[in-house]
């Protein structure tokens, strides 16, 4: 398991693209997208540490930034490092899903889950991936790994590495190296 530090790190890095100390941390907690993840993660640890004051009082400020930037991802997730939120605002992500290494997440994303039916569950998506702005993901899907999902598309079913997933209802297409020049700064 990575320490906070690192994986704070590895979130800021995918930002920045510059490896900082806790000194850079801090500079860089007035950008939303970066004050956002580092709440998150601090909570998420201190969650599995059971920590339970510190987890409390980290938990307000998760709460207040999520309502002041209208992200919606519940410390529950299990999100590898690497997480790069694009632009802030309407992000919802289901408690239930797994998001790999260098996940890109665009404004108005929506990754949840399905109740009913062969697809019931929450999502999981690989390393290298990078979702439009308004695309949705729902119900227990894989998305591989190096996939574009395109802006507003529409997927409910697997999603195969190293492909690009377009429109609604969904279409793949097949293509090496789908998310070179887009995974900016990859760890």
């Amino acid at each position: 398991m990575m320490s906070l530090h690192s994986i704070i790190q590895a979130d800021l890095y995918r930002i920045t693209g510059t490896k900082k100390n806790w000194f850079g941390i801090s500079k860089n907690l007035f950008k939303p997208e970066f004050c956002y993840l580092f709440y998150l993660r601090c909570v998420n640890y201190h969650y599995k540490k059971g920590n339970r004051i510190r987890f409390l009082v980290l938990s307000l400020f998760l709460r207040f930034y999520s309502i002041r930037y209208g992200y919606e991802i519940p410390y529950q997730c299990e999100i590898q490092p690497g997480l790069k939120l694009e632009h802030y605002g309407g992000i919802i992500i289901n408690p239930l899903a797994k998001l790999g290494t260098n996940v890109t997440l665009y404004r108005g994303c929506t990754i949840g889950s399905n109740r009913r039916g062969k697809k019931a569950g929450a999502p999981i998506i690989g390393n290298n991936v990078w979702i439009g702005a308004n695309a949705v993901i729902i119900g227990k899907v894989v998305i591989g790994n190096d996939v574009m999902i395109a802006p507003n598309a529409y997927v409910n079913f697997d999603v195969p590495s190293h492909s690009i997933c377009l429109g609604n209802p969904g279409k793949i297409m097949h293509k090496n190296n789908a998310t070179e020049f887009y995974i900016d700064n990859p760890i």
